[in-house]
Formats: structure tokens, C-alpha cells, sequence
């Protein structure tokens, strides 16, 4: 089973929209209407009600400071810079190089001492792919990779921010299948690509939500529905424009108050999905929704970025 109730989060000391990936996340939006201090404001009410529903649920959330001397405005998305496993009795941290010169400071050393330390997680040994980024290379950990953990797939959708070198070194690294492909999105009259694997797309331990009307090239949509189906997945299929509220994004965790999984999204992920979608996701676990409009509208990532799940062995 591939949940944790384990989750780390990062509340942001200086959020705003980053113009430094505004280039190639075009789910991205200037808030004309709101001034910076409310933009900041309005982020640190969404993140901390989230993280209270989270902690409702029965999640262990370990919340994390941002540091206010850094230029770190996403901070809040730490899954693109960290990734965390247990490699048979061993637990294992992964650390990601990053587009934005900005984004590379949120890596930061104290976070993993203090799980290993204080939280009482068992690390024996970080695997750090960063040197890609002296090439220009660069692999933003599970939102470049959505890992399906129970079957050994790691899934890809080749852009600016996800190497296909980089990739395939990490699937021999930690022992994934790689499935590689294009997902693309319009943006005016072009047809781009998608920045993040996570926005099109995720696994859980019986079911997958994928947007394949993304996928424009034939073979790889039919490489990606055969995997998944294989693998006994359910597969629920979103449509362009329901990932454009961020459908995609979503991820299943566990919780420490009963076996019965949680399927975290946003509440306009939620809004957009159709009955028929949330009523099959529903036997799947429990939807948990969380409002994020002015974090997914200047941050262009929503709920599943804001999560790093913690697969680690405890002391």
C-alpha cells in the first residue's frame, strides 16, 4: 500500500506569483484585484486551513517555516524539491534539480535533520541529482514524477522542467519502470507543453485520473492507458478544461483514524469534477477538498504540490 499519513508542508513567509517560472507554467495568473500583502495574506489563511483539515483527518502534518531572509516565494510546493522512500529496511531522501534559480534555494538541509532528529524518521541515505542542474538539466521531483510505489512505475511528461536524462537516471537510481511521454496544453492558438506531470495527472493504490485528451500523440496515450490498466488501476479520465481547475492534482494519503484512504484535492478540482467522477473516486477513499483559489491562481500548483508525503521508516 503505497499511503502515509506523513505529510510535510511548508508555510510560506513571502509568497507571490514567481516570475521566474511564470515562462513555462501557464496555469500562472496575475491577481490584479488583490494588493502583494493581501496576496500573502490570503495564502498563509488557505495554507493553514488547509493543514487544520489535513490534521482533522487523521494526517500527521509537519509544518516547516519558511525562511524569511530567502527569495523563496514557492516554498509551499517542497514536493519539487524533495522526495522521500523506504528502500527495503533503508529510508531514502531524493533531492531535485530545479528551473527556477529562485526555487533552488528552498532546499534546505535543516528540514532533513529535524525529521530524522526530532520527528524520529530513519534516513540512511540522500540521493542528490541537483549536479543536473550544471547542465541546465533539470527533474522537479514528484511533480516532474508521479510514482505509482505499489506497482514500481514512475510516469513522466517530458518539458522544461523534466529531463528525459535526468528521469531515466532516476528510475535506475531508485529501481522504477520509467514511462516517458508528452502531455501538452493550448495556450492561445499554440499547443504547449505541461509544465508538471501532477497537473495532468495521478495514481493512487486502485485507481488513476489522467487527462489523456492532453496526450496528443497516439502511441503515447496508448502506452499510458495499457500501463495503467494493467495494473488493474481504475482509470478516470479528465478533460482539458478540468485540469485547468487543477483535477489533476490530487493525491491519496492516508490517515491515522481508520484504513480508509484520503483523496486530497482543491475545492475547484472538486467543483469540476462531474458526479459521475467523485462518485468513482468516492470508492477509492474519502474526497477530502481544501480551498486554494489565490495559492493555485499565483502559484500555478495546487493542493498535491503543497504536500511531500513522507515515506520513511520511524526509529
Amino acid at each position: 500500500m503505497q499511503r502515509t499519513h506523513n505529510i510535510l508542508m511548508i508555510r510560506p513567509a513571502a509568497f507571490r506569483m514567481n516570475e521566474e517560472t511564470a515562462g513555462n507554467n501557464y496555469y500562472q495568473k496575475v491577481l490584479d484585484n488583490l494588493s502583494p500583502q493581501e496576496v500573502m495574506d490570503k495564502a498563509i489563511e488557505e495554507f493553514d486551513a488547509m493543514v487544520e483539515t489535513l490534521r482533522s483527518e487523521g494526517m500527521n502534518v509537519i509544518v516547516f517555516e519558511d525562511n524569511p531572509d530567502s527569495d523563496t516565494p514557492d516554498c509551499l510546493f517542497p514536493n519539487n524539491w524533495i522526495s522521500f522512500h523506504t528502500n527495503g529496511q533503508a529510508g531514502l531522501v531524493g533531492l531535485y534539480p530545479m528551473f527556477a534559480p529562485n526555487r533552488r534555494e528552498e532546499r534546505r538541509e535543516d528540514v532533513i535533520v529535524d525529521l530524522k532528529h526530532i520527528h524520529n524518521f530513519q534516513i540512511d541515505e540522500v540521493v542528490d541529482f541537483t549536479e543536473f542542474e550544471d547542465h541546465n538539466v533539470f527533474l522537479e521531483g514528484t511533480g516532474s514524477i508521479v510514482l505509482d510505489r505499489n506497482n514500481r512505475k514512475a510516469y513522466a511528461a517530458i518539458s522544461p522542467r523534466t529531463d528525459r536524462v535526468a528521469f531515466e537516471h532516476f528510475c535506475e537510481t531508485l529501481d522504477y519502470e520509467g514511462v516517458v511521454f508528452e502531455a501538452m496544453q493550448t495556450v492561445g492558438d499554440k499547443r504547449e507543453q505541461i509544465y508538471h506531470t501532477n497537473v495532468m495527472m495521478c495514481v493512487g493504490s486502485s485507481f488513476a485520473t489522467i487527462c489523456l485528451d492532453s496526450v496528443d500523440h497516439p502511441e503515447d496515450k496508448a502506452l499510458l492507458k495499457e500501463s495503467l490498466e494493467s495494473d488493474g488501476l481504475e482509470v478516470i479520465t479528465l478533460t482539458e478544461g478540468q485540469i485547468a481547475q487543477f483535477a489533476g492534482n490530487m493525491l491519496e494519503v492516508a490517515s491515522k483514524d481508520d484504513d480508509k484512504a484520503r483523496i486530497v484535492m482543491s475545492k475547484s478540482a472538486f467543483n469540476t469534477l462531474t458526479e459521475d467522477d467523485r462518485a468513482t473516486l468516492s470508492k477509492h477513499g474519502k474526497l477530502v477538498p481544501v480551498s486554494l483559489d489565490v495559492i493555485e491562481a499565483c502559484g500555478g500548483g495546487s493542493a498535491r504540490c503543497m504536500m511531500a508525503e513522507i515515506h520513511l521508516p520511524t526509529c
